[in-house]
């Protein structure tokens, strides 16, 4: 952020001070929210040894749209019918070649700005604690990659993917009863112009409905709480906040405003509190996307405090247009594979954040031109370049004249596997 604030010609620190943002992740020409999304869920499956047979409901949460009508979760569909990367074009050959066969999973996209990425996660929850769950496990896939128009607003993009198993004795637990949510009309942030990925965003307007969103749902959330509890909710209650994270800076002005409505007669310090309850999870904020960021956060870090059982997290989501929820999670250790101190283990978001590449300001300007050039574009090939991808990591290879979009996995091996007859 520091070289992009001397790139763009803008005061020192309007980036790293005023929006408390130290980089910005982005997508190179061969990666995109499908081929994250195919990352990200072929990881959890090895990871953690999962059957693909043994989920029964998928859900994307994106606002990323790469096709008005096919869904993210339809190319996600390869990996438990096929397993990926196939070596073949789907349905031209005998369904005996079929590896697993699973085609049997419920569940599409919800999209609706960055609150996309918790409907889906909503979905899933509420499919497994209903009468429909056939026992199988959920998986939620949230992704974007959030690009700007050169402006004040571009700093605040970023690209990532999480994937979520959802099943029963999770180590981190939904308290379902425990939601506020507030769904409002507004035009804050939205993409009109179906050919370009670039939204239209009045930044005054959507800070002041983010505010305006997290009162209300904060407001249903205490009224929830009394009603279930039979005594006033105290943010004391809580201990870790995570806020939905269009730039660092207003998470901080989000948890002050909910501590001053609530503390200032009590408490000493915000910055003392903010440090233990709020802190921890900034580092995500910093870097990361909108859809993915604040959900990974609740378990990213070897020496964060989230590791202690018995805890309780509220998040907070938002999306413009608008439509905001808070929520309540409790923790709890777990058993392997599936406890805490192992998701945290697996995870390795420091290792991955330090794994990552910087560019100039002036070659991300030109990834950008050549994303503007190729959205919505067809019967192209990129650079198939993976020197920079981490192994396991799924890219882009070619889009055909049918617009038709083609993938490949970057494995352990020097070599990506290659796909016949243009299928992967």
């Amino acid at each position: 952020m520091e070289a992009l604030e001397v790139h763009d010609g803008v005061s020192k620190g309007k980036y790293t001070v005023g929006l408390g943002q130290d980089c910005m992740a982005f997508c190179s020409e061969v990666e995109d929210v499908i081929s994250m999304s195919l990352t990200v869920v072929t990881s959890l499956l090895e990871k953690y040894k999962i059957d693909p047979t043994q989920i029964g409901r998928l859900e994307v949460g994106s606002e990323t749209v790469i096709d008005k009508s096919k869904s993210i979760k339809t190319f996600l569909m390869q990996i438990f019918e096929f397993g990926f990367p196939v070596s073949y074009a789907p349905y031209t050959n005998s369904h005996k070649e079929q590896k697993y066969g699973n085609t049997d999973i419920e569940g599409v996209d919800s999209t609706n700005a960055c609150y996309g990425g918790t409907a889906a996660l909503f979905n899933c929850v509420n499919w497994v604690e209903s009468a429909s769950w056939d026992g199988r496990y959920g998986l939620v896939v949230c992704t974007d990659s959030a690009v700007y128009a050169e402006g004040p607003a571009r700093p605040t993009g970023g690209a990532a993917a999480v994937a979520m198993l959802i099943g029963p004795d999770a180590p981190i637990a939904f308290e379902s009863k425990l939601r506020g949510s507030h769904m409002s009309h507004a035009y804050d942030f939205y993409k009109p112009n179906l050919a370009s990925e670039y939204p239209v965003v009045d930044g005054k307007l959507s800070q002041t409905c983010y505010l305006m969103a997290l009162d209300s749902c904060y407001k249903y959330f205490c009224q929830k709480f009394e009603k279930l509890e039979g005594r006033q909710f105290s943010m004391l209650d809580v201990d870790y906040f995570v806020f939905h994270s269009p730039y660092n800076k207003l998470v901080q002005k989000s948890f002050a405003r909910l501590f001053f409505n609530d503390f200032l007669r009590n408490a000493s310090s915000v910055d003392e509190i903010a440090k233990e309850k709020l802190a921890p999870y900034s580092t995500l904020s910093d870097v990361e996307s909108y859809q993915s960021r604040d959900l990974e956060k609740v378990s990213y870090h070897s020496d964060c405090p989230i590791n202690r059982e018995g805890k309780r997290v509220i998040m907070f989501s938002y999306g413009s247009g608008l439509t905001a929820t808070m929520f309540s999670l409790q923790l709890q250790e777990g058993h392997r594979p599936f406890s805490l101190s192992n998701i945290v283990k697996v995870m390795d978001v420091p290792g991955k954040l330090k794994l990552r590449h910087e560019f100039p300001p002036e070659k991300f300007v030109d990834i950008m031109k050549l994303m503007e050039h190729r959205y919505g574009a067809k019967d192209f090939v990129t650079s198939k370049d993976s020197s920079l991808l981490s192994p396991g990591t799924c890219y882009l290879t070619e889009v055909d004249s049918m617009f038709r979009r083609f993938y490949a996995k970057k494995e352990n091996t020097s070599n990506a596997a290659t796909c016949e007859n243009g299928a992967s």
